[in-house]
């Protein structure tokens, strides 16, 4: 199983987006040790002092796939969930100024908690899909694929052209614009899609 994301891929005025897109995507991977499944507790990692969050919705593939076409890059998308997209960001600073890639900061144990996923089926608009994240009761973040830079289709297939898509492999699509922010030992998060609360854990 692969584990792939996205980064700085929505806006907060939809009037940007023709203006961002140039066909060159922000793409990593992160092992698939980093997940955190059934809404188990995540142990605060020791490598960081300076532990960041990004609430994103997650596809996973259904179906074998190379060289994608965009008309046919919805149908391996089998189901939708949401996760947590944790960086080290103390790490990935000392990354960047030694020009290293982002594997340590995106890929620690514990870097990607996930919820369980609903069926392609449930989301009849794939650019009209609401989801949020709630820490301690606040609601720090909203989103909604109607602000995505680069869509569903637009991501499976670009990444298609570099790597063949297996069934089970998930995609990270991206964290909505504005909202991101430190997480602390104690802190309980909540990520709801469409209002119904999926993933649910507390840092420990």
């Amino acid at each position: 199983m692969k584990v792939i994301g996205i980064g700085k891929n929505y806006v907060n005025d939809k009037s940007e987006i023709s203006g961002l897109k140039n066909d060159t995507q922000l793409i990593f991977t992160k092992p698939d040790s980093s997940l955190v499944t059934d809404n188990k507790d995540v142990v605060f990692p020791s490598i960081t002092n300076q532990l960041v969050y990004e609430v994103e919705l997650v596809v996973k593939i259904g179906k074998k796939g190379k060289d994608i076409s965009l008309d046919d890059a919805n149908s391996y998308i089998s189901e939708i969930g949401i996760g947590i997209d944790y960086t080290a960001k103390d790490v990935l600073t000392a990354s960047r100024e030694k020009k290293q890639p982002w594997a340590l900061a995106k890929g620690f144990d514990g870097a990607s908690p996930i919820s369980s996923f609903k069926p392609i089926s449930d989301f009849p608009e794939l650019d009209n899909i609401n989801f949020d994240l709630v820490i301690n009761g606040e609601q720090k973040q909203v989103g909604n694929t109607d602000f995505i830079i680069y869509n569903f289709a637009e991501i499976i297939s670009f990444v298609s052209t570099f790597m063949t898509l297996n069934p089970g492999d998930l995609i990270f699509t991206g964290t909505p614009a504005s909202g991101t922010g430190q997480t602390f030992k104690g802190d309980h998060l909540q990520a709801s899609i469409e209002g119904e609360l999926l993933l649910d854990f507390k840092m420990i």
